[in-house]
C-alpha cells in the first residue's frame, strides 16, 4: 500500500523497489519534468492563461493533454500496484491494495473530467456566443489598431407578453482606456425623443428624427432596435438580428459623438439567472424598493446580497421613482457584478454561468478580440469607474441639446480634464444628476 501511494505522488518508486532501476529512474525523471512544466506554466504564464481560456483551439489542446496526464497517470498507478502486489493467497492484502488503487486512480481522473468538462463548456460558450472573425482583422501586438480608446454598446433588453419585440430599455456605452482600463460609463435614457439618425435609409425616413411607427405616441430611443428588425429596408444589406445592433450602434454613437466599436446585449430575464448562478450580488440598498410587479413586497434598505430576481427588480423597478433613478441603480449594479465576479465564483458554478449566458447574451465582439478583452477586463477591474448619465435636468429627454451632449462626452474623456474631474467629484446619490462624471464605488455605497 505505501509503495503504490508513493508511486501516485512520485512516478518510479514501486520500479525502484521490485529492482526496474531504469523504468525507474527514467518515470521519476518524467514525472518531475511534468511537474516543472506544470509549475512553469501557474507562475511564469499565469496572467496569459485567461487569454489562452478564451481560444477555442487552445481549448481543444488543453482538453486533449489533460486526458492524456491523466490516462498516463493512472496507468502508472496501475503499473506501480501490479508490480508489488500481494501473493494470491493474501486475500486482504490484495483487496486493501485494490481498493487503494482505484481509488488513486478516482482522485487523479476526477478533477481531470472536470477541468475537461470545464474546458468543453468554455469552448462551447466562445463558439456559440462570438463570431469567429470581424470586420478588420486583428493584429496580436496592437489589437485595438492604434486606437486610445474602445468603446462597448451594453444593452438590457427587456420584452413582455403584451409588447412583443425587444426594448433597449437600459443603454450605456463603456468607454475604456486601452492602456489604463480607466472607463467611463455614458448613460442614455430609454424615452429620449426626436432621435437624430446615421447618414442613409434612417435618416431618409425620418430627416428631423426618429418618430417610431406609431404616428399617436412619440419615438422613443429604446423602440429603435426592434423597428430595424422589423424594416429591413433601414439598414440595407444586414441579415435579421443584426439590424438591430448595427442601427442602435451607428445611431448612439452619433449621438455621444463617439465611434461605437463593439455591443452586448442581455436579456432581462437572463441577467437574473447569471445573478442566481454567481450565488448572488451584494448592494447597498439607500431606498427600499418596490419588489414584483403587484407590489408583493419591499427589498429593504441596507448592504445586502440579492438573488436574481431580487436584483432584476433592484435593476428594473420604477415604483415610486422614475426612469433616472432606475439608470442610477442599473449601473451600481453592473459594477457590483463585475466586481465580485472573482475567478472561484466562476468555477465554482461554471456550468450554470455558461448555460445561462449562452441564452441571455448576443454580442458583435468576434473570437480572435477575446484574448485582447480578457487583458483589458483585468484592467478595468483594477481601475476607477466612472459615469455620466444623460438626464434631466442635465438635458431636456423631449428636445435633447445634441451639440451638448457631445462637448460633454468629448471633456469627459478628455485625460487631463478626467483627471481633475476625478479629483474634485462630488459623491451625490444616483436621484442627483451632475455635469460632472462621478465615481462609480462612490456613488452606490
Amino acid at each position: 500500500m505505501a509503495l503504490t501511494l508513493a508511486s501516485a505522488m512520485l512516478w518510479g518508486v514501486a520500479h525502484l523497489a521490485a529492482e526496474r532501476r531504469k523504468t525507474g529512474l527514467a518515470l521519476m525523471a518524467a514525472h518531475v519534468l511534468l511537474l516543472a512544466g506544470i509549475l512553469t506554466v501557474f507562475t511564469a504564464f499565469s496572467t496569459n492563461l485567461l487569454s489562452l481560456a478564451v481560444q477555442p483551439h487552445w481549448l481543444a489542446w488543453l482538453t486533449a493533454v489533460l486526458v492524456a496526464m491523466a490516462l498516463a497517470w493512472t496507468g502508472v498507478i496501475v503499473w506501480s500496484f501490479l508490480l508489488v502486489r500481494p501473493p494470491r493467497p493474501d486475500t486482504i492484502g490484495r483487496f486493501l491494495t485494490t481498493a487503494l488503487t482505484i481509488a488513486l486512480c478516482a482522485l487523479v481522473l476526477a478533477p481531470t473530467v472536470y477541468a475537461t468538462r470545464v474546458a468543453y463548456l468554455s469552448r462551447d460558450v466562445v463558439t456559440s456566443l462570438f463570431s469567429p472573425t470581424g470586420n478588420s482583422p486583428v493584429v496580436a501586438d496592437d489589437p485595438w489598431n492604434g486606437a486610445e480608446r474602445v468603446n462597448f454598446l451594453l444593452l438590457g433588453a427587456d420584452s413582455a407578453p403584451s409588447r412583443p419585440g425587444v426594448r433597449t430599455d437600459s443603454m450605456t456605452v463603456a468607454s475604456v482606456d486601452v492602456e489604463t482600463g480607466a472607463t467611463t460609463l455614458f448613460g442614455l435614457p430609454r424615452n429620449l425623443q426626436r432621435v437624430r439618425m446615421p447618414a442613409g435609409p434612417a435618416r431618409n425616413r425620418f430627416p428631423w428624427g426618429f418618430t417610431g411607427s406609431d404616428s399617436q405616441t412619440p419615438g422613443l430611443l429604446n423602440e429603435i432596435y426592434q423597428y430595424a428588425e422589423d424594416n429591413p429596408d433601414i439598414v440595407p444589406h444586414v441579415g435579421r438580428g443584426k439590424r438591430g445592433p448595427a442601427l442602435i450602434k451607428e445611431t448612439i454613437g452619433n449621438i455621444l459623438g463617439i465611434p461605437v466599436d463593439y455591443y452586448a446585449m442581455i436579456d432581462m430575464k437572463g441577467f437574473a439567472e447569471i445573478v442566481d448562478a454567481m450565488g448572488g450580488v451584494q448592494v447597498t440598498i439607500k431606498e427600499p424598493i418596490v419588489y414584483g410587479r403587484y407590489r408583493e413586497g419591499l427589498i429593504p434598505a441596507g448592504t445586502r446580497k440579492l438573488s436574481g430576481e431580487q436584483a432584476l427588480w433592484y435593476g428594473r423597478s420604477r415604483t415610486d421613482s422614475d426612469d433616472y433613478v432606475r439608470m442610477g441603480r442599473q449601473k451600481c449594479l453592473l459594477n457590483a457584478v463585475a466586481k465580485q465576479a472573482d475567478p472561484i465564483t466562476v468555477l465554482n458554478s461554471f456550468e450554470r454561468l455558461a448555460a445561462a449566458t449562452k441564452r441571455a447574451i448576443s454580442t458583435d465582439i468576434p473570437q480572435d478580440l477575446l484574448p485582447a478583452i480578457v487583458d483589458l477586463a483585468q484592467k478595468v477591474k483594477a481601475a476607477k469607474i466612472r459615469s455620466l448619465n444623460f438626464v434631466p435636468p442635465l438635458i431636456n429627454t423631449a428636445y435633447p441639446d445634441w451639440s451638448f451632449i457631445r462637448r460633454k462626452v468629448s471633456e469627459t474623456l478628455d485625460d487631463r480634464r478626467s483627471t481633475k474631474a476625478a479629483t474634485a467629484a462630488r459623491t451625490p446619490s444616483p436621484e442627483r444628476q451632475t455635469d460632472d462624471p462621478v465615481n462609480l464605488d462612490a456613488i452606490c455605497r
